[in-house]
């Protein structure tokens, strides 16, 4: 059984993993956002909870008031009525405290994204973006690079998992969080991004510029696909690049051409693999487990009650399968679930 505290980088919760981050879902389907606006000082969700019991939010609203009183914008558009602006206004107001709430947690893997950027993660869990094809995160202050996908703009250029992300198109990434570093880092196919880049050996940081192009990630390999050179004849290789929404149909499809191939020894290639959903782990896992195993729990040290994600029980194997499972440094998240589960079973 195993078991991680909820402040490592694949934990859920109330929150939702996003590559190696986690993304609160507010806004994103998964509550209805209304809003009541009062003379531009009092926001609040219709239906939310009360506020928390000896918690005084007084300095919040003084501030909001203050920020209406004195604030001065660089430039007022005339494109939209003012009671649109208004709300639009109030609207980034009330992301903007829910990023600091998430930001004082001093969790480099929890932040909260907005219901545009939550609409770009969802796209990018369907397996198709535009961009240069690599999963970044914030380790130890820094924005660095978890994995560069496999084929992609980005392993093309050179990136390589551990580099050290210092500016994006001239532009410090000091104190950035990962939902700004991707928005700059993304754009349309053709245009050029320049990465300033600090790597282990390297005696200075070098630019790197990548031409994005449209990713269509390659979630599932199997024999025919796969970059391993060599294959013994009585071995057969499937390889997952990332843990999306569709994941786990494309990796039953590849079980099942196993069977067919004849093979007895079966290769998980996850390198590279920076996770996604932990759905998707607990699901391919359940091909080799029996029903009720547990695959992962979630300990909330006491604040919750704990949630714990067992086999489906699918189990279609014998014990007389030959398996191997491959990771390296930039195999995360839901593979680092996949991996240890299947390994300590």
């Amino acid at each position: 059984m195993f078991e991680e505290k909820n402040n490592s980088h694949w934990s859920t919760g109330v929150i939702t993993t996003i590559f190696t981050v986690l993304v609160l879902g507010f806004a994103g389907g998964f509550f209805t956002e209304r809003y009541l606006v009062e003379q531009g000082i009092s926001n609040q969700l219709v239906g939310s909870p009360p506020p928390p019991e000896n918690v005084d939010l007084s300095p919040l609203w003084k501030a909001w008031s203050a920020i209406d009183e004195k604030f001065v914008p660089a430039s007022v558009s005339t494109s939209t009525s003012a009671a649109s602006s208004s709300e639009d206004i109030a609207k980034d107001r009330v992301w903007g405290m829910i990023g600091g709430l998430a930001a004082s947690l001093n969790d480099p893997y929890t932040f909260f994204l907005p219901p545009r950027e939550n609409e770009d993660f969802v796209q990018d869990m369907s397996g198709s973006f535009e961009g240069v094809g690599m999963e970044i995160d914030v380790k130890d202050e820094v924005l660095t690079v978890v994995s560069p996908l496999k084929n992609t703009p980005a392993e093309k250029a050179g990136m390589k998992a551990g580099d050290r992300v210092l500016k994006i198109d001239d532009v410090s990434t000091q104190g950035m969080d990962v939902a700004t570093a991707v928005s700059k880092i993304r754009g349309p196919k053709g245009t050029t991004v320049k990465l300033l880049v600090a790597r282990e050996g390297w005696p200075e940081p070098r630019e790197i510029p990548v031409v994005r192009d449209t990713i269509d990630v390659p979630i599932v390999a199997t024999q025919a696909d796969t970059q391993i050179k060599n294959i013994p004849e009585d071995v057969y290789v499937v390889s997952v690049a990332t843990f999306t929404s569709n994941s786990p149909d494309l990796f039953r499809n590849a079980l099942r051409e196993f069977a067919i191939s004849g093979k007895s020894k079966l290769v998980l290639d996850l390198r590279g693999n920076p996770g996604g959903y932990l759905e998707a782990a607990v699901d391919m896992a359940s091909w080799f487990l029996p029903l009720g195993k547990v695959i992962v729990t979630e300990d909330y040290s006491g604040n919750t009650a704990n949630i714990v994600h067992r086999s489906f029980g699918y189990d279609v194997f014998t014990k007389n399968l030959k398996m191997a499972i491959l990771v390296d440094k930039g195999s995360a998240s839901a593979s680092e679930i996949l991996a240890d589960a299947l390994r300590h079973y």
